[in-house]
């Protein structure tokens, strides 16, 4: 066998095998303006302070935050006493459960979405269907598929809980009295329902301290602006660094996952196949009635804006394009987040990574992906440069586990 096939039969396994075995290869090449200014707008760098929630008066009160992070873990606040927020949301998993489809009191319908960063977002779930934090910790609490407790019930735990009740009545002033009978009248049950929301705005003040932390892919983007790198693992392998030009350019990624969260908070129809056994998800078609049916949106008397600007609802995008569409997720730390997609529907980034690439046609409403073409050995590149965004959260250890 000449030497010509020979080399041509390695090079050959070394791309099917993801490009890992180099044949004399080039070092990557330099980074264009264009490219550095792409990589700087991903870095965590970038990241502005974190947005205040005029909805929320304690959003960024200590004792709302102390309050708010033992009512994340304490499963009292369900319909067996079996599940809290915690459940579902694992600070060991980036607070997700490693489940395809969360599991509360019974099995739900989605993927349960990380809270790193979620603080950042305008829109609550994978459909956008609630516009706070805190009037996204009211759906749970209610579910009867999730925690499963009313409100008057979340109300009496509180009221019969003396550190809890020291705790509320500190922020928000008396409990009200708790009506005898299972409904009781109408001004006992708006009572009721403004320390349901006190609640859920005492969880969300705790839930803002979720805070993505530094990863090795922002070292390297650092590095740029340098003479070398800043710190010994500041240095992406050929292999990830083609990953992320590829994820600037011939792969398109940055389209949907920019900014230092690696999210637009946007909604797209990616041709994501439903579970198996359930009806293709209407998405964000739904999300928008729902959100502005929701009691607790930004208009509702339970917001504490007294401006009640509201310029996300007001100007929300609506449209039959957003039929079957799906909320953005960020990319960080996505090594402890799968499986992935609205219902977990892909168990490893491999699997995703080749959905993209195929882009086949949506089962309802119009797929905005295109096939990419890409060869087997990019899909490798781009995964080892998904794999640099993992890393440590900024968040006090203290926070990460029940008080």
């Amino acid at each position: 066998m000449g030497k010509d096939l020979i080399g041509l039969i390695v090079l050959l396994l070394a791309l099917a095998g993801g490009g890992a075995v180099y044949l004399n290869a080039p070092p990557p090449a330099p980074w264009s303006d264009a490219e550095r200014k792409a990589i700087q707008s991903l870095s965590l760098a970038t990241l502005p302070p974190l947005p205040s929630d005029p909805s929320n008066a304690v959003a960024d009160h200590p004792a709302a935050q102390r309050f708010g992070h033992r009512l994340f873990f304490d499963a009292r606040l369900s319909a067996n006493g079996a599940v809290s927020c915690a459940t579902c949301h694992q600070p060991a998993l980036r607070f997700t459960d490693g489940l395809p489809r969360a599991v509360g009191l019974a099995v739900g319908t989605f993927n349960t979405m990380s809270l790193v960063g979620a603080a950042y977002s305008p829109w609550f779930f994978w459909n956008g269907r609630q516009d706070s934090l805190w009037g996204q910790a009211t759906s749970p609490l209610e579910s009867p598929i999730e925690q499963g407790v009313s409100r008057a019930e979340a109300t009496r735990l509180i009221a019969g809980d003396p550190s809890y009740r020291a705790a509320y009545e500190a922020l928000f002033g008396p409990l009200p009295p708790l009506p005898s009978e299972a409904s009781g009248t109408e001004q006992e049950e708006a009572a009721v329902t403004r320390a349901f929301v006190n609640i859920a705005k005492a969880i969300a003040a705790y839930e803002r301290l979720l805070l993505p932390g530094e990863t090795r892919f922002d070292r390297y983007a650092a590095s740029l602006g340098q003479n070398g790198p800043t710190a010994p693992d500041a240095q992406l392998t050929h292999q990830e660094a083609e990953g992320l030009r590829l994820f600037i350019g011939k792969a398109q990624c940055i389209n949907c996952h920019n900014g230092p969260l690696l999210t637009n908070h946007e909604f797209h129809n990616t041709g994501v196949l439903p579970a198996i056994g359930a009806l293709p998800d209407k998405g964000r078609a739904e999300g928008t009635r729902l959100v502005l049916d929701d009691p607790f949106n930004c208009f509702s008397a339970h917001s504490d804006d007294a401006a009640k600007d509201c310029a996300e609802l007001r100007f929300m995008r609506t449209g039959d394009d957003l039929v079957a569409a799906q909320k953005t997720p960020s990319l960080r730390n996505l090594e402890g987040t799968a499986p992935y997609m609205h219902a977990g529907q892909m168990g490893t980034l491999a699997e995703a990574l080749d959905h993209y690439n195929r882009a086949q046609d949506a089962i309802v409403g119009h797929n905005e992906a295109k096939p990419l073409g890409l060869l087997p050995y990019e899909l490798k590149r781009l995964e080892a440069f998904l794999n640099t965004l993992d890393g440590p959260l900024a968040t006090a250890p203290e926070w990460l586990a029940p008080p």
